[in-house]
């Protein structure tokens, strides 16, 4: 027996030492006879998959940093269809947590009470895109798709992987450090010279990221203008739409019982991230933001009143006394009046998408160009967005995974609460804040619901995905 454990150790000693010798040769051919860094590429890409195998755990910290922190970034070479990071690390995850379920004998696949209901809406958007292609989509289009279905499909990676207490804790610190790490970021290249964040913002371009035209983003396209802080989400509304979501989360977590991270850390991270939302100059981001906030002080923490209102106060007197802000004040007042630019552009997109939806309202035109000349697809509005995309069935659909999700969420937040499990209730409501607060951002902009950002939609059904799996494992507690 002894004999031939030593035998098994040795010849798996044996073989561990050939397969690291081959990979070192492969890796060493490649930097001597091909691109240098494709030999390092090629080992960190093994490291990666070991970690993933060994646990889900950095698979969703990556497919989360990645969405979060360098939502557009690609493999380093140019080919017919250049995969992104974020769908490689996601069909990765995907991959892993499937095989799981097949080889091992006691895992259950986990649905949630929202999985039907969720593939449902996936069909429908399938359904319309091949309605609205005619059945043969370009190679762009097809690969777009294919990154939203992969984001939407995160929820069941978020609820097939999240199986415990503690890793449900590990996602939600994630989320909340990660989208400091992007607010970081945006601050820093909003401070540095414009010519700096520029050269650095187009030294990213091997990684997918633009390399001319509006690499930094300004109010009203006015170079001599305001500047919008974008971070790496090349898009200002887009970025604050982000850490409006996390901002939320982190504003919760920031007055809760129990913080899944240190308090002090909690309100740095909400206020950091409140005052780069801020700077995008996104009103609909930061409208969110409020909307989200506002949403947990009505339903628990009443004292989170008290800090809205004194940075409501503080920014009267800032205004009113010093004119700090003003320009931001007058682009909200533009706004609500319709007066700029940027709002009137809006008000044209939601009559045609009106038009649109009114033309075509049961499935809608697909995710492609409109099918007449004098109708135009795309619109500042993810509700407006589906009703052209996928027609007044799909937003319906939508409508209902979100009540099921909000019924099922809440209920077991409120349940955590009366028994004084605070930590998971604060948890809870803190995801409804996010996901109430990116509901709001919808009202004016399109980002969660969007193929070419799937980046947003990753976050938006991550975060929907997350509080299914903790509402199970608080139903079973």
């Amino acid at each position: 027996m002894a004999d031939t454990l030593r035998t098994n150790r040795l010849a798996q000693n044996l073989l561990i030492a050939v397969a690291a010798i081959v990979v070192g040769l492969l890796a060493g051919a490649l930097v001597v006879f091909a691109p240098f860094w494709l030999g390092f590429a090629l080992l960190i890409a093994l490291a990666l998959g070991y970690a993933l195998l060994r646990s889900t755990n950095f698979g969703l910290a990556g497919a989360l940093c990645i969405a979060i922190v360098l939502p557009f970034g690609t493999l380093p070479f140019k080919a017919v269809v250049t995969p992104q990071l974020l769908e490689l690390v996601l069909l990765a995850l995907m991959g892993v947590w499937l095989l799981r379920l097949m080889v091992t004998p006691e895992a259950t696949l986990q649905l949630s009470p929202l999985g039907l209901p969720v593939i449902g809406f996936l069909g429908l958007t399938l359904f319309s895109f091949i309605l609205g292609s005619n059945g043969s989509p370009d190679s762009l289009l097809l690969h777009n798709y294919f990154k939203f279905v992969l984001a939407v499909l995160f929820f069941f990676s978020i609820t097939n992987c999240v199986r415990s207490i503690g890793q449900a804790q590990f996602v939600l610190r994630c989320l909340i450090i990660l989208g400091v790490v992007a607010a970081l970021i945006g601050l820093v290249l909003f401070a540095l010279p414009n010519d700096l964040s520029e050269r650095l913002l187009v030294a990213l371009g091997r990684f997918g990221y633009p390399t001319e035209g509006r690499v930094l983003r300004f109010v009203n396209d006015d170079i001599y203008g305001v500047e919008r802080a974008i971070g790496l989400g090349v898009d200002p509304n887009s970025f604050g739409g982000m850490l409006s979501l996390v901002g939320a989360i982190a504003a919760t977590q920031a007055v809760a019982e129990r913080p899944t991270l240190p308090r002090w850390a909690s309100i740095l991270a909400a206020l950091l991230i409140a005052g780069v939302t801020f700077l995008t100059q996104s009103r609909g981001a930061l409208g969110g933001l409020v909307v989200g906030v506002a949403f947990v002080a009505v339903v628990r923490y009443r004292r989170l009143l008290w800090p809205m209102l004194g940075a409501a106060l503080a920014g009267v007197v800032l205004y009113t006394a010093f004119g700090i802000g003003s320009s931001f004040v007058t682009r909200v007042v533009e706004g609500l009046q319709f007066r700029d630019l940027a709002n009137q552009m809006r008000l044209a997109e939601f009559r045609n998408a009106l038009a649109v939806i009114q033309a075509y309202p049961v499935f809608g035109i697909g995710f492609g160009s409109a099918p007449e000349l004098d109708l135009v697809a795309g619109v500042s509005s993810i509700y407006l967005a589906m009703g052209q995309r996928i027609g007044l069935v799909g937003l319906g659909a939508f409508l209902v995974v979100v009540a099921i999700w909000f019924r099922h969420v809440h209920r077991a937040s409120q349940a955590a609460f009366r028994r004084q499990d605070v930590a998971i209730g604060g948890w809870l409501l803190a995801l409804e804040a996010g996901v109430v607060a990116a509901l709001a951002v919808g009202v004016l902009d399109h980002y969660f619901f969007n193929i070419e950002f799937s980046h947003m939609a990753t976050l938006l059904w991550g975060t929907i995905g997350l509080g299914m799996a903790l509402e199970s494992m608080s139903a079973e507690n």
